[in-house]
């Protein structure tokens, strides 16, 4: 749901997964077959593993971090994991590239450009995301909703940020 004044957007668990469910169609009615799904940790995890269920095909890894201050709000300094997790030795052949959302490009932008300089036996790369914000400055081969005003995306298990494990133990009284 999307606040009136258009700064923040609020998804529930069943819009996150029915947009995830439309990404996987519009990589589907693409026609392009792919090898591998190259998820972004944190933001892509989710995505990724379910297109992975989907298109039965085997999860890559690669850890990413930049949103870090004000409870992940301000965007910091990037940090690209120097080792992609695959259970297929290396990453090779058609990736597609997924993460939640295009909000500044500046992290897809960078791992695009490392993947393509660091990683030859890539042959072709496309990327998914489910939101595109208009402030990106990339434009994701695949993406379900164009957000012009650029909300503040409030995502379903972002309440997880704030829980630690004395706020769980005093929730279910252990």
């Amino acid at each position: 749901m999307l606040t009136e004044d258009g700064k923040h957007l609020y998804v529930s668990y069943d819009e996150y997964h029915n947009l995830i469910e439309k990404l996987a169609l519009k990589v589907y009615q693409s026609g392009w077959e792919f090898d591998t799904i190259l998820c972004l940790a944190r933001g892509g995890m989710r995505p990724g593993d379910i297109l992975s269920r989907i298109f039965d095909k085997p999860l890559a890894i690669m850890s990413t971090s930049s949103y870090r201050a004000d409870a992940g709000t301000v965007q910091g300094h990037l940090d690209i994991a120097r080792f992609i997790t695959t259970p297929k030795g290396e990453i090779a052949g058609r990736v597609l590239l997924v993460d939640d959302l295009a909000d500044s490009g500046h992290t897809l932008n960078a791992v695009v450009n490392m993947l393509k300089n660091n990683y030859k036996p890539i042959t072709e790369l496309r990327t998914a995301v489910i939101w595109t914000k208009g402030v990106s400055g990339f434009q994701p081969d695949y993406s379900v909703d164009y957000l012009p005003t650029n909300p503040w995306i409030h995502q379903p298990f972002e309440g997880y940020d704030s829980l630690n494990p004395e706020k769980l133990m005093e929730k279910w009284k252990v």
